[in-house]
């Protein structure tokens, strides 16, 4: 589905469905350096179950015009430009990695928008490494090996891909090296520069679910325990033997359990 937002092209994916504003909306936010295939089979399901669905590319990812924008807040806000853009009142928000900070921030700046939001592979705050950052920014491949090598948990190395005939690293990589110049240094310098997440916190009325690996090495379980202590309604599900690639490493995994949540009372 194309969209005009600030003026610019932007892509979403609808599940193969025609979008209705009216369906109880979900929108899917991607991380870092990624697009809105990570939430392929998610997105698919739930518009095939009676939802509509927007899994963003956020601007200057995937199929999306525009600048990279500079920090969460920035992504925050224009996600509630995009749900103006196409008729959006309320909606539930989904978001991984850099998209769980900006769906986290969203709710916190436009309470009465959002009926309930879930994070995937959350810390607040979500340090980056100099060594990371560094390799992002001069544009270097490092930068993509490292997400992958550091963001899969020790099963995905060893294969057990629970999608027949895939690569999960490999897929991984080949993915962010699409992405255009700068792209993933923009993004992982706002998830770096996300400092205020826990105030906003504070300001989030609706309710939280967090998804997490037990495995992850970026988001480790025990950086999520701040947050969890400063929202005021929050549950959280971990998932054994898995990284910070939740959606990539336990597919089957991560819909139950998005299932499951949407299905809890919502504000």
């Amino acid at each position: 589905m194309k969209l005009l937002v600030d003026d610019q092209d932007v892509y979403a994916y609808t599940g193969a469905k025609e979008f209705d504003a009216a369906r109880d909306p979900l929108i899917f936010v991607h991380g870092g350096g990624l697009d809105h295939s990570v939430w392929l089979l998610q997105s698919r399901y739930f518009a095939h179950h009676g939802r509509s669905v927007l899994a963003v590319d956020l601007p200057a990812h995937g199929k999306s015009g525009g600048q990279a924008l500079a920090s969460i807040a920035d992504m925050a806000d224009w996600v509630v430009r995009l749900m103006d853009a196409t008729g959006i009142e309320t909606a539930t928000l989904i978001g991984h990695s850099m998209g769980a900070l900006v769906v986290h921030e969203a709710a916190a700046r436009h309470p009465g928008r959002f009926r309930r939001i879930v994070a995937l592979g959350i810390s607040v705050p979500m340090p980056v490494t100099d060594a990371l950052l560094g390799a992002a920014k001069a544009n270097e491949h490092d930068a993509f090996d490292m997400i992958n090598v550091w963001g899969h948990g020790s099963r995905a190395h060893m294969g057990g891909s629970q999608t027949p005939g895939t690569w999960m690293i490999g897929a991984g990589v080949r993915l962010l090296e699409r992405s255009a110049p700068g792209v993933l240094y923009a993004d992982l310098n706002a998830c770096n520069n996300y400092r205020h997440g826990l105030e906003s916190s504070a300001l989030i009325t609706c309710p939280v679910h967090l998804i997490l690996g037990s495995d992850d090495r970026m988001s480790p379980v025990k950086a999520a325990q701040p947050l969890l202590k400063a929202l005021a309604d929050a549950r959280v599900t971990i998932i054994d033997d898995c990284g910070h690639m939740l959606m990539a490493e336990k597919p089957g995994e991560v819909l139950d359990l998005l299932i499951a949540a949407l299905r809890e009372p919502a504000s």
